[in-house]
């Protein structure tokens, strides 16, 4: 009997949407809560394939080798840098992804972010359902200025959509190509102007070791003070104390954000009590397709191991997704 466990499960939504009646012979269960240590390795410890709930959880060479029965690794989504590809190679565990999917998601989920900040909308709620009516002044988006730091898949959907607000749209990354930018209607900027220029700053980028912190003190001190940064890319993009210093200092109008350092996010951390930042648990690629979506992959994955045949295998040479 093969043993696989999906992780981070949150919703149940395994049990609905996962196809798991495709496959015999096989053990299904699901973790309904974020565990990671001595508590992850004793839930999975005989475990021979973890679906893994995009990079909630970083599979590094010293928790692989806590995982002796492990023998496939699938990760939900077409890469993964919290897996350590080399470490999984080198104890022979198979690692797998799943087909990329519409940018749609997330990208909506970030023009929400970005109307809940500029318009109020969390305190104006909160304010309606106790029976007042009209506390704030709102900000426009047409005639104002986005400033995209990518401009991949996400960042170009991004880029029409402010287009379709009357934005003036901007964009700089290390790897931007000027005249794409351009075909898109984008204007290529360098960083300094980006985050000097920009009245909504919104990150789109890839996490990887150049990318780390590349939104820092530095990159906040040069917004207006009437600017908002929104990132639903990845947390360690921003330098997390940085932003809170600067909200705390009023320095930059106000965050949307969908990712952080830690996930979750802890409890007590400033930015679930922050009056100028709006956040919300990760939920970029939280919609029903998606993971139906992925689950179907999953369960395809599975399958072609099974059979000796598998695919959508990734290594540490696989270029990295976006």
């Amino acid at each position: 009997m093969t043993r696989v466990v999906f992780l981070d499960d949150y919703q149940g939504a395994v049990d609905r949407l996962a196809p798991t009646d495709r496959l015999g012979g096989v053990e299904w269960s699901a973790l309904r809560e974020h565990l990671t240590g001595d508590a992850l390795v004793a839930a999975v410890s005989d475990t021979n394939v973890i679906v893994a709930m995009r990079e909630r959880t970083a599979f590094d060479r010293e928790l692989l080798g806590r995982l002796p029965a492990l023998e496939l690794l699938v990760t939900t989504g077409p890469g993964n840098a919290a897996i350590d590809l080399a470490a999984a190679g080198d104890q022979g565990v198979v690692v797998c992804a799943t087909s990329a999917r519409s940018s749609g998601n997330t990208a909506e989920l970030t023009w929400g972010l970005i109307l809940s900040v500029l318009r109020h909308l969390p305190d104006e709620v909160a304010a309606f359902r106790r029976g007042g009516w009209q506390h704030t002044l709102g900000t426009d988006l047409a005639g104002s200025t986005l400033g995209l730091v990518g401009l991949g898949r996400i960042g170009s959907r991004m880029a029409r959509i402010g287009q379709a607000f009357d934005m003036e749209v901007v964009a700089w990354s290390q790897h931007l190509d000027p005249e794409r930018a351009r075909g898109l209607g984008v204007e290529p900027v360098g960083k300094g102007e980006l985050f000097a220029r920009s009245d909504v700053v919104s990150i789109h980028l890839v996490l990887s070791e150049r990318s780390r912190g590349v939104v820092g003190a530095g990159e906040l001190a040069a917004m207006k003070a009437t600017a908002v940064l929104v990132n639903t890319s990845r947390g360690p993009i921003v330098d997390e104390a940085a932003l809170v210093e600067a909200l705390a200092a009023g320095s930059i109008a106000g965050a949307g954000l969908d990712v952080f350092g830690d996930e979750p996010l802890p409890a007590d951390h400033p930015l679930r009590s922050m009056p100028r930042a709006v956040c919300t648990p990760h939920l970029g690629y939280v919609t029903e397709t998606t993971l139906a979506q992925w689950f179907d992959d999953v369960v395809e994955d599975i399958e072609a191991w099974m059979a000796g045949r598998p695919i959508r295998v990734i290594t540490a040479s696989s270029p990295v997704a976006r």
